[in-house]
């Protein structure tokens, strides 16, 4: 059975997050804009796929995980803010 269009956007958004935490692994100083970007970027894409194939404590998750990668680029603006 083929998969459709939002599991496919799903399987993007695994790969964005799963991505995002093999970069903080092997990255000496990883970049947070690319980090926490990369990891919002995976929530909001697993967050439609899962909006059409409901699994609730998934989307939760995924809320979870973009509060905290909207938090780590808050944080680093802020950061970036004061060095200036």
């Amino acid at each position: 059975m083929p998969l459709d269009i939002y599991s496919l956007v799903g399987f993007v958004g695994t790969a964005c997050i799963i991505g995002a935490y093999a970069y903080l692994t092997l990255s000496n100083a990883p970049n947070p804009y690319l980090l926490h970007g990369t990891n919002l970027a995976g929530a909001a894409l697993l967050t439609v796929s899962l909006l059409v194939h409901t699994n609730w404590p998934s989307l939760v998750l995924e809320g979870f995980w973009a509060a905290i990668a909207i938090t780590g680029l808050v944080k680093a603006a802020r950061a970036r803010r004061k060095a200036t």
